[in-house]
């Protein structure tokens, strides 16, 4: 029987599981779908357990929480808008949308919204530091779920995938580059930026690789996507 260490050991790479779709990232079966839609309503969830806590976002939703507080907006509405703006760019990289893009732009959004209202809003430190761990952990699952369905990615991943194609800049240098411009231009609006979004930047990391590996276990499929 395997232990909880191994069961948690991190992937090296993103597992291909019987709900990975083929080919096309339009055509997928029901259950890819319904892991599809779970995986981004936790993502949303996740990201919503930050902005309750209060004391750091991640740096995307620091950028959705500065422009609503400027524009009057909410947090899912500018994250929503942020999205299709982010989806815009992939015009010139020559990018190609799939359904799971889709869906990120409008579910995330949505289940952020919603789950905002409903989450706990703690005013102790070790609650909301407990609080932020909970949605790095949430988001880890949420992303070792969605980017399994191989339906095309969200708009952020497909933004630094494309850029790394036309510039041959490493994805790592592209990641952080565009993560620090996002990050301070929502704290220049009013972000929360704080111990969760450092926490945020130092263990999303290793919970995304964790849950490809406990989803990499738990799959009938071997192998790996190209």
């Amino acid at each position: 029987m395997a232990s909880i260490g191994q069961w948690l050991r991190p992937a090296l790479t993103v597992p291909k599981t019987s709900w990975s779709a083929g080919e096309s990232n339009w055509k997928v079966s029901p259950k890819t779908f319904f892991v599809l839609m779970l995986g981004l309503w936790l993502f949303g969830t996740g990201e919503a357990f930050l902005v309750d806590a209060g004391i750091g976002q991640s740096p995307w939703t620091v950028l959705a929480y500065g422009l609503a507080k400027t524009f009057g907006l909410t947090i899912g509405e500018t994250t929503f808008l942020t999205s299709v703006f982010v989806l815009l760019l992939w015009i010139p990289l020559k990018r190609r949308p799939g359904l799971g893009t889709v869906m990120n732009i409008l579910v995330v959004a949505l289940a952020l919204e919603v789950m905002i209202n409903i989450l706990p809003s703690p005013t102790n430190f070790a609650a909301q530091l407990i609080e932020v761990l909970i949605g790095i952990a949430i988001v880890g699952i949420a992303s070792g779920l969605y980017i399994t369905c191989n339906v095309g990615p969200g708009p952020r991943d497909g933004l630094m995938t494309g850029l790394n194609a036309r510039t041959g800049i490493r994805v790592g240098r592209v990641r952080l580059g565009i993560e620090v411009i996002v990050l301070t231009i929502g704290w220049a609006l009013g972000g929360i930026v704080g111990i969760g979004t450092l926490l945020f930047a130092v263990l999303i990391g290793q919970a995304v690789a964790m849950s490809f590996g406990v989803v990499e276990r738990l799959s009938p499929h071997t192998g790996h996507q190209d």
